[in-house]
């Protein structure tokens, strides 16, 4: 199957990586010529949606933007194409225009939607969320990487109360990694431990942190 991510962000990269490791053969749409060129550079082909719609199978828009996917394109779509959203509100599929569609509902949140000339698409949750319409939300394990964070910005808050004025800031790199480490083992990894003399080289502490606050992973 050919699936189609419209938008090449954090969400993007990671439908993107999900669905080849599913898989299925990945294009990519973009506006931004750095994410176009990391999309590119990673495996993806870069298309418009002009020239994607008559080509996928599966349509995800993940870019924050409104009609990325508009009643065109959807019409230029394969019989059965399934289109659905994880990036914004239900404007970023063009939802609105398919009202003079004939709608069947196929099961709770998937619905056909039908085309004058009888061709049929699956749309997921309306256009909405589809992670929070099509499923019950984020998985436990990640959300275990959520909840562990917060969890150690309020320890360090109370612990360490001096150290902060009433704003805003990103979590300290020692503690993100730490969150990262308790959840190694749930998914059977085996990390390696730096020596001494390998720390000492490369200027950080054996137990870390490893990488400066400004690094992107």
């Amino acid at each position: 199957k050919i699936a189609i991510v419209c938008g090449y962000g954090d969400v993007g990269k990671g439908c993107a990586q999900s669905l080849k490791g599913l898989g299925a053969t990945v294009w990519v749409t973009e506006i931004d010529p750095i994410c176009a060129l990391q999309a590119a550079m990673e495996g993806f082909r870069v298309v418009t949606m002009e020239e994607a719609a008559p080509v996928g199978n599966i349509f995800v828009t993940t870019t924050g933007n409104f009609h990325v996917i508009t009643r065109e394109h959807m019409a230029a779509m394969k019989d059965q194409a399934i289109v659905c959203n994880i990036g914004h509100f239900d404007n970023e599929i063009e939802v609105a225009k398919l009202q003079d569609c004939e709608w069947e509902n196929i099961k709770p949140q998937v619905d056909h939607v039908i085309f004058p000339d009888g061709k049929r698409i699956i749309l997921l949750a309306e256009g909405r969320l589809v992670n929070l319409g099509c499923a019950t939300g984020h998985p436990s394990f990640v959300m275990s990487n959520s909840f562990t964070n917060q969890v150690m910005a309020q320890i360090e808050l109370w612990q360490k109360p001096e150290d902060y004025d009433n704003e805003v800031y990103v979590l300290p790199k020692h503690l993100d990694e730490k969150v990262a480490r308790l959840h190694l083992k749930q998914l059977g990894v085996n990390l390696t431990t730096l020596s001494q003399e390998q720390a000492d080289y490369i200027g950080v502490k054996v137990e870390g942190p490893y990488k400066p606050d400004h690094y992107r992973y």
